[in-house]
């Protein structure tokens, strides 16, 4: 456990708490309950696991604020599903847009905040240090997972027919999986780039005295 356990201890319980709020809320809204449980799924199954992790792995406060807004744009795709949702049809208005593209939002989320958890688990587990390495396999981490996102949609799609297609948000975009993959892609890329050394700042405070990741 980190050696500021007392803090990590508050800070989780506060992450916990506004977890469950976005769970709760998003389920009473929700329009189609089966939606809702595929849409946030990567929630339910997450989230159990940073409980049982979270006193021999503690994450940074940076990397909690991060989940919970990657939450919450699941979350409001599973109460509308994502190619419904209000944001999405104000952009469709703002900039003249063909279609709903909040999918692209969440898709983008995707990259965005998976690359620093990705980021956080290599420089705590592995001998790898910041640098392009690094960067480099975050991003392709990332990816993969996106595209194994792709095939479990498609496996959906399979099994339950025309009953998952508010799940897949496609709208007749025949290259909606490529976008999706190539939205993550964007958003691990810019994370890297953007965050990587706030990244540091949060992990040294995190782990000092016990570890810091090298400059």
């Amino acid at each position: 456990m980190s050696p500021h356990e007392p803090s990590a201890s508050r800070l989780f319980a506060a992450f916990s708490v506004a977890t469950l709020l976005i769970l709760g809320v998003s389920l009473a809204l929700a329009r189609d309950r089966f939606t809702w449980v595929l849409e946030v799924f990567p929630i339910l199954l997450g989230f159990p696991v940073l409980v049982f992790t979270r006193r021999r792995f503690p994450l940074t406060g940076l990397l909690h604020g991060l989940l919970l807004a990657h939450f919450g744009v699941l979350a409001l795709g599973g109460v509308y599903t994502y190619a419904e949702v209000p944001l999405g049809f104000w952009m469709q208005d703002w900039f003249g847009f063909a279609r709903n593209h909040y999918d692209r939002i969440g898709h983008f989320f995707q990259g965005f905040v998976p690359a620093v958890l990705v980021r956080e688990v290599l420089l705590r587990t592995s001998p790898l240090r910041p640098g392009g390495w690094l960067g480099f396999l975050t991003v392709c981490v990332c990816l993969a997972v996106s595209a194994l996102y792709e095939l479990i949609e498609w496996w959906t799609a399979a099994i339950q027919g025309a009953s998952a297609e508010a799940f897949l948000g496609t709208q007749g975009d025949v290259w909606d999986a490529q976008w999706d993959m190539f939205l993550c892609l964007i958003g691990a890329t810019v994370s890297v780039l953007l965050l990587r050394r706030i990244h540091d700042r949060a992990l040294s405070r995190l782990l000092s005295p016990v570890r810091s990741p090298s400059r």
